[in-house]
């Protein structure tokens, strides 16, 4: 054995962890490929061994063969006359199975080049074995490493001893990466399929949220304080709905803390997401109330049964509850489970109208004409005679759309009334 295969061998087992027994295992694999590959005839014996030596850098190879009667050789791979078996065995007999060196002169120097390749990917694929093991039940976990390189729009995140990737998909709109960054990230899952084990991570996850708030709020970690749900846009907003299980304990206070560190130190891991937390509610009412913050709602209406809610808001309040491109109604919707509609209170505006409407029609029949000019003239400022009689005549006939003698004539009229 040459010192750069017991490098690999130290490299393997010091740097990359796999057990030295493991290294090992693959270079003896390695050698009897590589003899196979070297002596003729070698592929045909059917069982052969390699000893490695790893101290004297000596590698041997054995054949196991069948011993059998003298002049009865069939299979001159794997049988050997009894009379050669005995030289070595004088006990020997026929049906034994006895294993003989059949290491060729300077095997391990000429073979080492051959027996290489087949070991490093022998090690690989017990590295990704390994892997595989290692992170299979961490799935759920948020992990820390360094951005290594880019393929495609996928990061491959180095992880110490492993690699993750972070797939375009899973990564946050708006946030840019560079080699040697540090980053954490949510294990979303650790697939072993054709091309072995890999380690997906996210950061656009709703459970990577979830994580950080069981890292940085005691209550949540304890079970005090549970995440009821979690609604997220990655990069923009997300909503978590919290619940007690202790009526002393404020979960909403405890989740954002201190003069607000605990969600500060979360929403700057986001990069500045905007997170509003929620207090949970089996009321759907009272829920909705909560997800909707800050806009003040005038009405709730549910439906149960096909689980809607019908929310109505004052104009003022509107863009506050659907939020920007709708945000805010949509990730109540998803928080909640069910369809959140939310629409403008006409109530006020409708009572206005009605206000105007009667108003016009007094004003019509004092002025002799109709409702129709009478509410434009209304909405104009003239709500009563006193007022009609300080406008204008021009202003008048622009208004209503009407000649300046008729204009003059409605003047007239009003003066009268008022005089």
């Amino acid at each position: 054995m040459t010192n750069d295969i017991v490098a690999l061998i130290e490299y393997y087992e010091k740097e990359k962890g796999i057990d030295r027994a493991k290294v090992v295992a693959a270079l003896e694999f390695a050698f009897i490929s590589a003899y196979r590959k070297m002596v003729p005839g070698a592929e045909a014996i059917e069982t052969l061994r390699a000893d490695v030596d790893t101290k004297k850098g000596e590698t041997k190879i054995f054949a196991s063969l069948n011993v059998v009667a003298d002049g009865e050789v069939t299979d001159k791979f794997n049988d050997v006359p009894l009379a050669v078996a005995q030289k070595r065995n004088v006990g020997a007999q026929p049906g034994d199975v006895m294993e003989f060196n059949v290491t060729p002169k300077d095997f391990g120097r000429i073979a080492v080049q051959t027996a290489k390749q087949t070991m490093m990917q022998r090690l690989r694929q017990a590295e990704k074995e390994m892997i595989y093991e290692e992170f299979k039940d961490r799935a759920g976990d948020i992990v820390s490493g360094t951005v290594r390189r880019f393929e495609r729009n996928d990061v491959m995140v180095d992880l110490g001893k492993f690699e993750g990737i972070m797939p375009n998909r899973e990564r946050v709109q708006g946030e840019d990466y560079n080699i040697g960054d540090r980053i954490r990230a949510y294990v979303l899952a650790v697939e072993n399929e054709g091309r072995g084990p890999e380690i997906i991570l996210s950061r656009s996850h709703p459970n990577f949220v979830r994580r950080l708030f069981e890292a940085e709020v005691n209550e949540i970690s304890d079970r005090t304080v549970e995440i009821r749900g979690i609604a997220r846009e990655a990069g923009f907003r997300t909503k978590v709905a919290v619940w007690s299980n202790d009526p002393k304990v404020d979960p909403v206070g405890a989740c954002v803390g201190m003069r607000g560190a605990r969600v500060k130190n979360i929403v700057r891991e986001l990069n500045n997401e905007k997170v509003d937390i929620i207090r949970w509610s089996e009321d759907p009412k009272e829920f909705v109330r909560e997800a909707l913050k800050p806009a003040e709602l005038r009405s709730i209406t549910v439906d149960a049964d096909a689980k809607i809610v019908h929310v109505t808001v004052d104009e003022a309040d509107l863009s506050k509850a659907i939020g920007r491109k709708g945000q805010n109604a949509r990730l109540s919707s998803r928080l909640m489970g069910w369809d959140v509609q939310v629409r403008r209170d006409e109530s006020k505006e409708e009572q206005f109208k009605e206000k105007i409407g009667g108003a016009a029609h007094t004003l019509g029949e004092q002025l002799g004409i109709t409702d129709e000019l009478a509410e434009k003239l209304t909405l104009a400022g003239g709500f009563n005679p006193e007022m009609i009689v300080d406008m204008p005549a021009d202003y008048i006939a622009g208004t209503l759309e009407i000649s300046d003698d008729e204009a003059e004539a409605i003047l007239v009229r009003a003066r009268g009334l008022v005089g």
